[in-house]
């Protein structure tokens, strides 16, 4: 799924405001729709030059925020961030200590320089990482392969997390939880 925000933000390439964040909210909610399988929404920023943090926080991280809670297999990456919109959502990222995929999308829809900008805590950080190496994962998987020496719980725990961001899609297998990466890391 891809969501263009300048078309949805009515052709503005500068946005900016907690009321235009909320119309675009409404928008995206609106343009959303639960997939048959959990895949990445490309929130694409192409034409967009300039969008401020309060517009950030109140369109496209509630947007997140409620695509985590009420569509689970939808997960919002930013896409085509000019610079500006990049410093800015890395700002506001860091200073929730949260963190997106972000990525370049091509015209054909292929995906490029997949990252996760904002901030993640040490332990969520090596457990992104170990994900991200291994392609695929559970709790079990993880507690039997890993050094430190966490319980399978404490290792739901932290791909939950993962997931509940965004970052980690989530698949149900039974009583099994396995977590991969939203976008490939090659």
């Amino acid at each position: 799924m891809k969501l263009s925000i300048v078309v949805l933000a009515g052709g503005e390439p500068v946005l900016s405001g907690v009321q235009a964040g909320r119309q675009l909210l409404g928008k995206l909610v609106a343009a959303a729709r639960p997939p048959a399988d959990p895949e990445p929404a490309y929130l694409d920023f192409d034409g967009v030059t300039v969008a401020t943090a309060s517009f950030l926080r109140e369109g496209v991280i509630a947007f997140r925020d409620h695509a985590r809670a009420t569509l689970p297999g939808l997960y919002p990456v930013i896409a085509n961030a000019s610079p500006s919109v990049s410093e800015e959502l890395e700002f506001f990222l860091r200073h929730r200590k949260d963190a997106m995929w972000v990525c370049r999308l091509t015209p054909t829809g292929e995906v490029r320089d997949p990252k996760i900008l904002g901030e993640l805590d040490e332990a969520h950080r090596s457990t992104l990482d170990l994900v991200v190496r291994l392609g695929t994962a559970s709790a079990p998987s993880l507690a039997a392969q890993s050094q430190e020496s966490l319980t399978p719980t404490a290792w739901n725990n932290r791909l939950s997390s993962l997931a509940a961001r965004g970052l980690l899609i989530e698949r149900r297998s039974g009583k099994t939880k396995t977590f991969a990466p939203v976008l490939e890391v090659v």
